[in-house]
Formats: structure tokens, C-alpha cells, sequence
């Protein structure tokens, strides 16, 4: 940020850390007065620590951007220039991933889904790293909802939007706190967040079902009359329709409620307005009068 000429502040957020994170982060506070570390009263979750940092920040234009270095700061002056030209909304697009794990097959399939189901454009390969102008971040955080995806709200939100382009590196150090469970949640706030394709598809396969249902009675109806067998194999009364019947439809009821079932858990989170985080404490070193 120094050669930037921005006064600026740099803002961490402990989301219920059980290491030394804290007292190193601390550290850095008193080391330097432009730090400030907003402590969480527990593990909240990415998605609302991020929001927690959101809510304390103070300047023109915020930078998001994880600890663990995978996207790297470099890319920051890059997004200054795009904002001083003018754009409200500078959105960091990775054109390429040095993951050597599952991740890196599960998210370009994540972003192909996403792509298709969203309602409206969302940009794809980007995660929460970005800036955002002073009312983009206001606008944000009127967004209460409690299963947030912040490349949605980002996107919702609207105001001029400029993209950069990246190489996503390896994590500096440590292993990634995000589990399978976890990254699966993630994908589903953001299909579910932002799409109704899923429950209009339950329809569409309910509806084809129906049919296939229809042709399948048909030609079990003509084979009965006709005394024919299926693939040369004896005439059967009854067995096949039932079994066909019975798992065509039970297939499409338990989908259909699961997908309504995500909705509605959706639903109740919103309904209980829980806050989505809480701050034990804001370390930061007082302006002397």
C-alpha cells in the first residue's frame, strides 16, 4: 500500500482462533497504529467474518482479501487504478488455481452450475477478493441475510463494475480450514441464494415424469392386450408397472423435498434474525487529540 499514496488501515478479523493468532495479531497493532483486529466472540464462519470486517471499516474504498496469501497483494494497486478511473466495484477474476487437491476439479464444476442456475449474471472464478467503494460497502451491508454469498451480494448490489485478472497461488503456509461439508454449504447458499431454477426444475421433472409415467402405462397396457413379454422374457402381470411406477415417482417426490427442504431451512434462518456475528472486542490504537 506505501507506494499507493493512500492513507489507508488494515483491518484483521479473528474469527474465534484457538492458535496464537490473536496475540500475533495484537503485535502487529502495536507495532503499528494503522492495524486494527476485530476480535469475534467465537468461529462465525467465513462468510460472516468477512461481513464483521464489513461493518468496522472505514475508508473510501474497502479491500477484501483472505489471510492465507492465495490471492496475492499485489493485485491491490491494480484495483486502486480501476477505482480511481471510476469503477465502484473492482472484482479480482482468477485465471488460474495452483490447487493441487479436489478443490481444483470441484470448482470450475461449481462455477459451471452456478453459471447455469443463477437468475441473474454473477461473475464466475471469483471469490470474496475485491474492492468495493464506500457505497458498494454500504449497500452490502444492508444485506442481512444470514446464508451469505458475498460474490452475490457483490453482484446484487450492482454499481460499475471493472474486472482484473490474476494467477491464484498456493497457500503460503498451514492447511485449509475449509472441509468437503464446508465448501458444500458454500456452494449451496450461493445456488440457493440466488437461483429459483432448482425448485422450477422440480417442476419441469415432475411434469416429464408424469409423462414418461403416461408412455410407460401406455405400453405396458398394449403389451398386456397382446399378450407380449418384455425382451422375450414371459408375461409377468402386474410386477413391472408397479416397480416402474414406484421408483419413477418416489425418485422425483424425495428430490423435490429435498430441494424444498433447503429452501425452507433457508427460510428459518432468516425468520430467527439472529444476528450474524458478535464482537468481543475492536483492538485498535486511539487518535491522540
Amino acid at each position: 500500500m506505501e507506494p499507493t499514496r493512500f492513507p489507508w488501515e488494515l483491518i484483521y478479523v479473528d474469527d474465534g482462533s484457538r492458535d496464537q493468532s490473536l496475540s500475533i495479531l495484537l503485535r502487529l497493532k502495536t507495532a503499528d497504529q494503522r492495524v486494527r483486529v476485530v476480535e469475534l466472540s467465537r468461529n462465525w464462519g467465513h462468510q460472516a467474518a468477512i461481513t464483521a470486517g464489513l461493518s468496522v471499516a472505514r475508508g473510501d474504498a474497502v479491500v477484501l482479501i483472505d489471510g492465507d496469501l492465495q490471492d496475492p497483494p499485489s493485485v491491490i494497486p491494480s484495483m486502486l487504478k480501476e477505482w480511481t478511473n471510476g469503477a465502484e466495484v473492482i472484482v479480482a477474476q482468477r485465471k488460474s488455481r495452483a490447487e493441487h487437491d479436489f478443490r481444483r476439479h470441484l470448482f470450475p464444476l461449481f462455477y459451471r452450475a452456478l453459471g447455469f442456475l443463477s437468475d441473474y449474471p454473477i461473475p464466475l472464478n471469483t471469490g470474496i477478493f475485491s474492492l468495493m467503494d464506500r457505497r458498494a460497502v454500504d449497500a452490502v451491508l444492508q444485506l442481512t441475510e444470514t446464508n451469505r454469498y458475498l460474490p452475490g451480494l457483490r453482484a446484487w448490489v450492482g454499481f460499475r463494475t471493472a474486472v482484473v485478472f490474476y494467477a491464484r497461488e498456493d497457500r503460503a503456509s498451514g492447511e485449509p480450514k475449509q472441509t468437503f461439508s464446508k465448501l458444500l454449504k458454500y456452494a449451496l447458499d450461493a445456488i440457493f441464494s440466488f437461483s429459483y431454477k432448482p425448485i422450477r426444475l422440480t417442476l419441469l421433472v415432475g411434469l416429464t415424469a408424469a409423462v414418461a409415467s403416461f408412455l410407460v402405462g401406455l405400453f405396458l397396457i398394449v403389451c398386456r392386450v397382446l399378450g407380449i413379454g418384455l425382451f422375450g422374457s414371459p408375461m409377468v402381470y402386474g410386477w413391472t408397472s408397479t416397480v416402474v411406477f414406484i421408483i419413477l415417482l418416489a425418485a422425483v417426490q424425495l428430490t423435490s423435498i429435498g430441494i424444498l427442504g433447503e429452501y425452507i431451512g433457508r427460510i428459518y434462518d432468516e425468520v430467527k434474525r439472529r444476528p450474524l456475528f458478535l464482537i468481543r472486542k475492536v483492538h485498535e490504537t486511539q487518535a491522540k487529540n
